[in-house]
């Protein structure tokens, strides 16, 4: 049997160890699962909404002992641990409010013909492999777990092996609210598992959340399984911002710096790159650059650090070096490395660095179309504490061109108009979040004059270059899956979050995300048998 270690990031000391089940184990556990569903399925929504209820308040009575156990798989800060449970929360609450009406059969009474009944039912799938990430592991899993359930699927839940331990909690609480055994099967998995779980033919549905390789390998691998097995796939960002000529410049560096150093940047809807009219851009990088330097980095289980490390020695070599390579090409970093102790080699400790005077041939500033080499022969891709373990496709030639950041790095870059940074914002494979700061209230602000005139304002507005026309303008041309306006980084349940081009395919959260986890069944009845139509 091969053992699985989590080692924790701050300390490089490991953690929990699980074993994977051997093949004979994964085939029995998924076969319970098939035969778990059907009774699953029969159970009413209303029971099925009730359990998920408690689930939550079983979750929420664990809510104390979560965030070290968090910090010590991942990294986070332990005073940002709470934030994680709210969140899980606050997404359970609101798909179990709209279970009853996103799973409703779609009456069509007002176009039937005398004499037929239609409607459309919203079936289960059966069973659903759910391949949970490290960096927000409570909120992802729930993204697609819990309305997988309600939808009347069994759902067999693979953590990432940095997280093992948010599964089995998860598992716990529910089987605590009553959840049926097998229902919801959690499985410690290498890649030879994952593959085989793919490819049984009892599963459905795989919804993956992680990079774009492994993605694209899960996708083609689902593709030729039994039954053309469905994906669900929430993959990478390389998310933009532009701060325009009127935007309120306290709050916009506020919630930006925020955005982007939150979970030390590890967010696939982290702001990693921005670009600022240059009406505003120096006293917009001046105000970024002050407030990053009051970040506390350091030991992650202590109350007044607000910045840990990244998750592994490897990921804060490959930030180093991608910042590296842009002050090499031309980029200038302006927060001292000595700012910040703990941010030496050797560790997981990477300080929080601005880069200006970056442009579309850093990688910082873009992710373009990767390469891969076709003849490499390992068979699978997972990433434990963000490195590759093996390969589906052949070895991914990872190459500056092709990784997000992901960690505590932003590129700022000066332009001249909206349409220039609409143009760059679109220049990346990915397209996950993009978010505009500008006032559309066009309220007086006594900062304002600081940085342009009533006169330049007043041309601004008639050129579409602030306010509401320019949010409109940008909101219409953005290539994204969801465009914020004066907000970033944050998921809001009652939106579909969804991404466009390497960003991923599929849908979770909102109404639309009970779709991709159930299948519509056509129900066509001729109830008259004296109509002739």
């Amino acid at each position: 049997m091969s053992l699985q270690t989590t080692i924790t990031p701050h300390s490089q000391a490991p953690y929990v160890e699980r074993t994977y089940p051997t093949p004979a184990e994964l085939d029995a556990a998924i076969a319970a699962a098939a035969a778990a569903q059907p009774f699953w399925a029969a159970t009413p929504l209303a029971q099925r909404i009730a359990i998920g209820r408690a689930f939550i308040k079983e979750f929420e009575a664990m809510k104390e002992e979560i965030p070290l156990e968090l910090t010590l798989q991942m990294g986070r800060p332990v005073q940002q641990g709470p934030g994680e449970v709210r969140g899980l929360v606050e997404r359970s609450n609101y798909m179990l409010d709209i279970a009853p009406t996103a799973l409703a059969d779609v009456s069509l009474a007002d176009t039937d013909k005398p004499g037929f009944k239609r409607y459309i039912k919203r079936v289960p799938i059966g069973v659903v492999f759910v391949i949970a990430p490290w960096n927000f592991p409570y909120l992802t899993t729930i993204n697609s777990l819990l309305p997988a359930l309600l939808a009347g699927n069994t759902v067999l839940l693979k953590p990432s092996p940095q997280t093992p331990l948010t599964a089995e909690r998860i598992a716990a609480a529910f089987a605590r609210a009553g959840l049926p055994p097998n229902v919801l099967t959690v499985l410690h998995l290498g890649p030879e598992g994952v593959a085989q779980t793919i490819n049984a033919k009892q599963v459905g549905f795989v919804s993956f959340t992680g990079s774009v390789p492994v993605g694209r390998t899960i996708a083609e691998t689902a593709a030729k399984a039994p039954g053309f097995t469905g994906t669900g796939l929430e993959l990478g960002g390389k998310d933009p911002a532009y701060v325009a000529p009127d935007a309120d410049l306290d709050f916009t560096v506020a919630e930006l710096v925020d955005g982007a150093f939150f979970n030390s940047g590890q967010s696939c809807c982290s702001i990693e790159r921005i670009y600022v009219h240059a009406a505003v851009y120096e006293p917009f990088v001046a105000k970024f650059v002050a407030l990053t330097k009051e970040y506390k980095l350091g030991d992650p289980t202590t109350g007044h650090t607000n910045l840990g490390p990244v998750v592994s020695l490897a990921s804060a070599e490959r930030i180093r070096k991608q910042v590296a390579d842009a002050v090499a090409q031309g980029a200038r970093s302006l927060v001292p490395e000595n700012l910040f102790p703990a941010a030496k080699p050797g560790t997981t400790y990477v300080g929080p660095q601005v880069l200006v005077n970056v442009n579309h041939t850093m990688e910082v500033m873009t992710v373009r179309v990767p390469h891969f080499d076709l003849f490499g022969t390992a068979f699978f891709i997972l990433w434990s504490g963000g490195e590759p373990l093996s390969h589906v496709l052949g070895n991914p030639i990872l190459t500056p061109s092709q990784e997000e950041t992901f960690g505590p790095v932003v590129g700022i870059q000066r332009v001249s108009s909206a349409t220039e940074a609409l143009e760059l914002m679109n220049d990346s494979r990915y397209g996950l979040t993009a978010s505009v700061w500008t006032d559309v209230e066009c309220q007086p602000r006594a900062d304002e004059s600081e940085y342009i005139t009533p006169a330049e304002l007043v041309e601004y507005t008639a050129k579409g270059e602030v306010g509401e026309g320019l949010f409109a303008r940008m909101e219409e041309g953005l290539e994204t899956g969801t465009v914020f306006l004066n907000r970033c980084d944050y998921l809001d349940p009652a939106l579909a979050w969804s991404g466009v081009k390497d960003s991923g395919r599929g849908v979770s959260l909102s109404k639309f995300g009970y779709d991709q986890l159930t299948r519509p069944k056509s129900v066509h009845m001729k109830i008259s048998l004296k109509t002739s139509v």
